[in-house]
């Protein structure tokens, strides 16, 4: 079951840099580089429903408590893959 929740969780991860936000003024930026202040209005007014909400509101956790070098791992990860 740990296996499990461990790919679950770093599948949500990876998904933040590799998912485009799309619509809005960041239209086609990946979710790992928006801008806080962006997220933050987003917090403020409300998060989109479903997935995307969930998505964004993790990137906006990560990147307030300073955690954003996880996501520039990532992507650095991701690109070697890729």
């Amino acid at each position: 079951m740990a296996d499990l929740d461990a790919n679950n969780n770093a599948a949500e991860l990876m998904g933040l840099v590799r998912t485009s936000m799309p619509f809005g003024k960041y239209k086609g930026t990946l979710l790992a580089d928006l801008p806080v202040y962006y997220l933050e209005w987003f917090a403020r007014k409300g998060m989109p429903k479903g997935k995307l909400g969930t998505q964004l509101d993790l990137v906006l956790t990560l990147k307030s408590n300073g955690l954003d070098h996880i996501l520039r791992q990532l992507k650095d990860l991701d690109d070697g893959q890729g």
